[in-house]
C-alpha cells in the first residue's frame, strides 16, 4: 500500500498525504469534521434527479438546439444554487475529427487476448481479457423510443458554441483555484445519462453543496461544464485559450478579486455509472453492478506533471477510503480521451471514471457507451450509487484541499 506522497503548489508548500499502514484501522474521524458533514449533504435521489433533468434534452449533441437548451438549463440550476454562472463563447467549425473510438488494434467480437499477446489500448493501457469492438451509434433510427427519437431530431451545425462555469470564491486565497469539470454534451441519440450526464450531475451537485450559505473555503473552486468534448475537447481548449492568460491577475488592481485564479489542479469526471465487469465471450454483460465495482481515478504517466498528478490521484483515493459509503477507489496511470487531456501538461490533472478508460471502456465493457441505450432507465440504483460514491470522493478531497469549513 502506498503510504505517503506530496501535492506541491499550495502556497508553495508541499502537503503530506498519509494513509494507515496495511492492517491498521483507519483513524476515527470526529463528528465535528466539516468534510464529513459536507459529504452528508450529497443525496442519491438528488443526484439521480439531476441526471434525469439532463435527460430531458436527449443526448445534448453539440451544435443542436437541444444542446443549447441544456446549457441554459444548467446555467439556471447553478444560479438557483447560489453559484453565479458565467459563459465561455467560442466557434466550432467542425473541421476537428471526432476522438478515436477504437483501441490500437481493432478486435472481432468476443476476442480473447491470449497469453503473451500484448495489445495497447487508448492511452497505452494494456488490453487483456475479453474485448468487443467499440463503434458509436450515428443512426437516429436506432432509438426505439418515439418520444426520445423526436427529441433528438435536428442536425448538428457548425458555428458559435457556449459552455457554463461558476465559482466558489475562496475566503483567504481567492487567487488560487481547483477546477472541477465534466462535459455536458453527448452523442448516440439516447439521453447521454452515463456519458456524461453522470459527470455533469456530479459537478452540479458539488456546486450546490459548496455554494451553501454556511460553507466557506480558503481557496477557490471552479465548477465547469464543458461543451464539444465528443468532437475533441474544443470547449476545454477554448477555456484554456481564453482564461489561461488571465491566471492570478487581480482585476481591478487592489480589489482582491481574481476573475481567473491560478490553476492548482484539474479534476475531470466522465462516465461514472457502469462497472459490470468484463463481457462474456458471446458479447453479453452481467445485468447487475459487480460486487467488486470501484471508482477509477486516473492520471497520465507520460505528462510534465505526472508525479504531482499521481500524488493528487492517491490523495483522492485516500479521501474515498475515509468518506465514500459503498465503493472503493483504484488509481491507474492511463488517463486519456477526456477534457483533462487539455490540462495535463499545464497543471496536475486527474480523471474519475467507472472503468479504466483505455483498457475497459475502450475494449467494449460498457454496452451503452455512445449508444441509443444510454438512457436513465438503463441503470439501477446500484449503478447510480457508484456515481454518487465518485461525488463523495471528489467532494471530500476538494473540501480538504481548499480548507472547507462550516460557519456556525
Amino acid at each position: 500500500m502506498r503510504k505517503s506522497g506530496f501535492i506541491p503548489g499550495l502556497c508553495g508548500v508541499a502537503i503530506a498525504i498519509s494513509a494507515p499502514a496495511f492492517g491498521q484501522q483507519a483513524p476515527v474521524i470526529p463528528s465535528s469534521d466539516p468534510t464529513r458533514a459536507l459529504v452528508g449533504r450529497l443525496d442519491l435521489e438528488r443526484y439521480k434527479a439531476t441526471i434525469r433533468g439532463l435527460g430531458q434534452f436527449g443526448d445534448r449533441q453539440q451544435g443542436t438546439d437541444r444542446n443549447r437548451a441544456a446549457v441554459d438549463w444548467i446555467e439556471a440550476q447553478l444560479r438557483n444554487y447560489g453559484c453565479a454562472p458565467e459563459r465561455i463563447k467560442y466557434v466550432y467549425n467542425s473541421q476537428g475529427l471526432p476522438r478515436d473510438e477504437q483501441h490500437a488494434t481493432p478486435r472481432t467480437p468476443g476476442t480473447v487476448i491470449g497469453s503473451g499477446e500484448i495489445v495497447a489500448g487508448l492511452g497505452g493501457a494494456r488490453m487483456r481479457g475479453i474485448t468487443l469492438p467499440v463503434a458509436p451509434n450515428n443512426n437516429p433510427a436506432e432509438q426505439t423510443d418515439p418520444r426520445l427519437r423526436a427529441l433528438n431530431e435536428g442536425p448538428s451545425t457548425p458555428g458559435p458554441r457556449e459552455e457554463v462555469f461558476c465559482t466558489k470564491v475562496g475566503a483567504t486565497r481567492p487567487d488560487e483555484m481547483y477546477i472541477v469539470g465534466a462535459h455536458m454534451d453527448g452523442r448516440g441519440f439516447g439521453e447521454a445519462a452515463d456519458d456524461d450526464g453522470s459527470g455533469t450531475a456530479l459537478v452540479m451537485e458539488l456546486a450546490r453543496v459548496f455554494s451553501g450559505p454556511d460553507v466557506a473555503t480558503e481557496r477557490s473552486i471552479r465548477f465547469t461544464l464543458w461543451n464539444n468534448e465528443e468532437t475533441g475537447f474544443q470547449g476545454a481548449a477554448a477555456y484554456v485559450a481564453q482564461r489561461g492568460p488571465l491566471q492570478g491577475k487581480e482585476d481591478p488592481p487592489g480589489s482582491g478579486r481574481y476573475p481567473e485564479p491560478k490553476w492548482l489542479a484539474m479534476i475531470q469526471h466522465d462516465m461514472l455509472l457502469w462497472d459490470h465487469g468484463m463481457p462474456r465471450a458471446d458479447g453479453t454483460v452481467a445485468p447487475e453492478q459487480r460486487l467488486e465495482a470501484d471508482v477509477n481515478i486516473e492520471f497520465a504517466s507520460t505528462t510534465r506533471f505526472a508525479e504531482q498528478a499521481m500524488s493528487l490521484a492517491f490523495f483522492f483515493r485516500d479521501a474515498n477510503e475515509r468518506y465514500a459509503t459503498d465503493y472503493p477507489a483504484a488509481v491507474g496511470n492511463h488517463m486519456t480521451n477526456t477534457d483533462s487531456s487539455v490540462f495535463m501538461n499545464l497543471i496536475p490533472a486527474i480523471s474519475l471514471r467507472e472503468n479504466e478508460r483505455g483498457m475497459q471502456i475502450g475494449a467494449g465493457w460498457n454496452p451503452h457507451y455512445h449508444q441509443a441505450t444510454d438512457r436513465y432507465t438503463s441503470y439501477s440504483d446500484k449503478d447510480f450509487r457508484l456515481g454518487l460514491n465518485a461525488a463523495q470522493t471528489t467532494l471530500a478531497a476538494i473540501a480538504q484541499l481548499t480548507g472547507a469549513t462550516l460557519r456556525k
